[in-house]
């Protein structure tokens, strides 16, 4: 029996573009007339606020008002096309050989989920990406009101697939404590580093990139819900 899969998205699937978003959130600060810095400040300050609810516009908003200025609808309808721009423009870099791996995957038996903290504009953008049709469940934090690594999101995840969290081996570059909280909720942690470097404390098996899964989860003892991964650990 093939294991479920469960994915992060962001440094995991693809690359998060931490530059280019913050280049992004500038240029969605001058829309509003806010200090360019202050806003990215305000949003990686607020970044577990946004993960469980804020719609786009009531992001702009409630931002811009902690930094004393209430924009206009024009200025908030500029800023949130950026946003949703930059969603878009992130969801659609996951590149042919990632691709490649999650059709492998799903030829052989494993169903596939994304399991992401992620604000509201990437959810909306997901539908339309090339990942989109990959994946059996998707599971976003700003939808369900919960985030990684609360461990309920993790079994949430596991319920939508039909099975027990036991069963799924959850693939994550680490940030924001994914990892643990995968364990905790039952799963098997297997961490990436092709993206990002996230969580180099770890002391799980660890893989370089998403092309090591199908050989990793080939091998002996992976297929069967109990039996960890084996594989390279730190």
């Amino acid at each position: 029996m093939r294991r479920p899969l469960v994915f992060d998205l962001f440094h995991t699937l693809l690359d998060g573009a931490d530059d280019e978003r913050d280049r992004m959130i500038g240029e969605m600060a001058v829309a509003i007339e806010v200090p360019p810095l202050a806003l990215v400040a305000a949003y990686h300050a607020s970044w577990r606020e946004r993960l469980v609810g804020w719609g786009v516009e009531e992001t702009i908003r409630v931002l811009a008002r902690r930094l004393g200025h209430d924009p206009t609808d024009a200025q908030v309808s500029r800023a949130a096309t950026l946003r949703r721009s930059f969603a878009r423009r992130t969801l659609d870099t996951a590149t042919d050989a990632t691709l490649t791996v999650l059709d492998r995957l799903r030829a052989e038996g494993h169903r596939l989920a994304l399991l992401s903290n992620a604000t509201a504009e990437s959810a909306a953008a997901w539908p339309r990406s090339r990942l989109a049709s990959r994946f059996d469940v998707v599971v976003f934090s700003c939808e369900v009101g919960l985030a990684k690594p609360d461990p309920e999101i993790y079994r949430r995840t596991a319920a939508r697939l039909g099975v027990e969290p036991a069963a799924c081996v959850f693939v994550g570059d680490g940030a924001d404590g994914e990892l643990d909280g995968a364990e905790a909720a039952g799963m098997t942690a297997l961490r990436t580093t092709e993206h990002k470097d996230t969580d180099p404390s770890w002391r799980g098996p660890v893989i370089g990139g998403l092309g090591d899964l199908p050989a990793l989860l080939g091998g002996a003892g992976v297929g069967r819900p109990g039996n960890s991964v084996s594989g390279a650990s730190r």
